[in-house]
């Protein structure tokens, strides 16, 4: 196989996509060469900061000046937030630098303004709005979930009185508790546990004497976030402070936290980009070529990344074309992505070796950061169980009434040039709504199966499909012989597992396909087959071998990307050197 070299980067995402890529250039050009070690934004400076659990003030000053919060805040209310793939790649130039500095700065002010996006009145989207695009904070204060990690840990009470809410309890672990200027708090406001036991308040950060900021707390990852925690004794809450209705808050968790956790994948592959940079690097260093030792490891993982970029803007895309029907596929990405780029760094050390860990080195340094970050930032065991429990209630449906039923979305969904609607927190669905990704997986593998037994990359490619729509038929068979009521078996998470990785590999198939007509290097299936193949591997589905030159093709489109300064993801975006 010989991969098409040279190409230039993908048309920008119609006119609001040119928009944002025009603001993504300007801040990745604005925040400079990131291993200069003169420039006050690069990595040696972001590394201090974390190593001294400080903000990096020169560089959220920057960001302040090219008005980024205003990216958080939805266009019809004076901000910029038009679509979620949109929003993920402005803000890639920011966490392919640092992912404290991406939560630290801004986008938790989102986490925690998506339930007013979704359900406050006119008045408090206005308010919120106003404080956001003047540079003000906000901050989320989670509700306390199972396998929570500090963050999700304890929770408030907010009992009814007169005139509003007597707010209660303590959280020691909330990004920017000391700095926001706003805080949106899912607080019990009934001790039955039911579906109904919280609400979602919307505070302004005020110093009262019922409100006590307590110490700063020491995590083993994103240390420059500024994690402190706060407590509420008897604090008094206007009745206008509830968003939406009373009892809704959970419901708003689950509406507004697949945007969350679409939008965290799709920009968390940034940061594990400029490890994989890191690691070309490391192996050309003294070399004209990377030696053969490391082309299994660069590959994989290059494939990998590709294949995150894809599941992550396929979904972050179905939030504004199918907003009623994405929230299933969001938890399986959020499951699929965090677990590929974990194994990502593992194999990335393999070659880094030693170096990986050097603090101190902008070049090679960046790895050791991002091992303590993700699962600070969600990508944990945390974040997985979550995903499972929205994952697996859903499957026996999907399985008696939406697989093998199910028309397929519309293509728009993955012509990643073709513009879709702005994402309208207010129509996200939390239940139903079918199985658009397995409909894509059994069109792709229809389409591709003229193509099997033919050899080369096309054929193998064409098995791959067919292997996971043989999965989905095992998977199908399985769920529905989950029991309607009870809680279910602990074999059910498995049956999660399985279907994410099917879903997985349904973008990565259905983004390629919508590569016809474009001579770049995504419209090549090598690219996919080693993606897939990964993929087949973890599900343990038989995976046929490697075409000749497959790796030879990958790896010389990453060291040309390398070479020439461009990201590793779908769009090759020309980085700041």
């Amino acid at each position: 196989m010989t991969a098409t070299t040279g190409a230039a980067p993908r048309a920008p995402h119609g006119p609001r996509g040119a928009d944002a890529r025009v603001r993504a250039a300007r801040l990745e050009a604005s925040l400079g060469d990131p291993y200069d070690p003169a420039n006050p934004h690069g990595l040696a400076t972001l590394f201090g900061a974390d190593d001294q659990r400080s903000v990096p003030r020169a560089t959220e000053a920057l960001l302040d000046g090219a008005g980024l919060a205003a990216e958080f805040v939805p266009a019809e209310y004076g901000g910029r937030l038009t679509r979620a793939d949109l929003l993920a790649r402005v803000l890639r130039p920011v966490f392919r630098r640092d992912v404290a500095l991406g939560f630290g700065y801004g986008i938790t002010s989102l986490f925690g303004a998506g339930p007013v996006w979704a359900a406050g009145t006119p008045e408090q989207r206005r308010r919120l709005a106003e404080l956001m695009t003047g540079g003000g904070r906000a901050t989320i204060l989670h509700h306390e979930l199972a396998h929570a990690n500090a963050i999700l840990r304890h929770e408030f009470t907010a009992a009814h009185v007169p005139g509003g809410y007597r707010l209660d309890g303590r959280k020691d672990v909330i990004i920017n508790a000391e700095r926001a200027d706003a805080r949106v708090v899912w607080a019990r406001t009934d001790d039955a546990r039911t579906p109904r036991s919280h609400s979602v308040l919307l505070l302004d950060a005020d110093d009262a004497e019922t409100v006590r900021q307590l110490p700063r707390v020491a995590t083993p990852g994103m240390r420059g976030a500024l994690f402190s925690g706060l407590e509420f004794t008897g604090h008094p809450v206007p009745a206008d402070a509830l968003v939406g209705r009373s009892g809704e808050g959970v419901a708003l968790a689950l509406r507004t936290f697949q945007v969350n956790r679409s939008l965290i994948c799709g920009v968390v592959t940034a940061a594990v980009d400029t490890v994989l940079h890191s690691a070309v690097r490391a192996a050309l260093t003294g070399r004209s070529t990377v030696a053969k030792r490391w082309h299994k490891q660069l590959t994989g993982v290059f494939a990998d990344l590709l294949a995150c970029d894809a599941m992550s803007t396929v979904v972050l895309r179905a939030l504004s074309l199918l907003p009623d029907r994405a929230h299933v596929f969001a938890a399986a990405v959020k499951y699929v992505v965090p677990n590929l780029l974990r194994e990502d760094l593992d194999e990335l050390a393999t070659v880094l070796g030693a170096r990986g860990f050097d603090y101190e080195s902008a070049e090679f340094g960046a790895l050791d950061k991002l091992v303590r970050d993700l699962p600070v930032a969600g990508l944990g065991h945390a974040g997985s169980a979550a995903c499972q429990a929205v994952i697996v209630p859903q499957l026996r449906g999907l399985a008696e009434r939406s697989w093998f039923a199910e028309e397929e979305p519309p293509p728009e969904l993955f012509r990643l040039e073709a513009d879709v609607p702005d994402l309208d927190y207010r129509l996200l669905g939390i239940a139903g709504g079918g199985d658009f990704m397995a409909a894509s997986l059994l069109g792709s593998a229809s389409r591709l199966a003229a193509s099997r037994g033919v050899g080369g990359q096309i054929g193998a490619l064409a098995a791959l499909a067919e292997a996971f729509a043989t999965e989905l038929r095992a998977l199908r068979e399985e769920c529905r012989a989950i029991p309607a009521r009870g809680a279910p078996d602990p074999a059910v998470i498995v049956l999660s597992d399985r279907y994410s990785l099917v879903v997985g590999a349904a973008a990565v198939l259905a983004v390629w396909e919508n590569q016809s007509g474009n001579a770049s290097f995504l419209a090549d299936p090598a690219w996919a087959v080693r993606a897939l193949g990964r993929m087949g591997m973890r599900l343990g589905i038989p995976v046929p071998d490697l075409p000749d030159g497959t790796h030879e093709g990958i790896l010389e489109e990453l060291v040309r990307r390398y070479r020439s300064g461009r990201s590793c993801d779908l769009d090759a975006v020309a980085l700041a050197q």
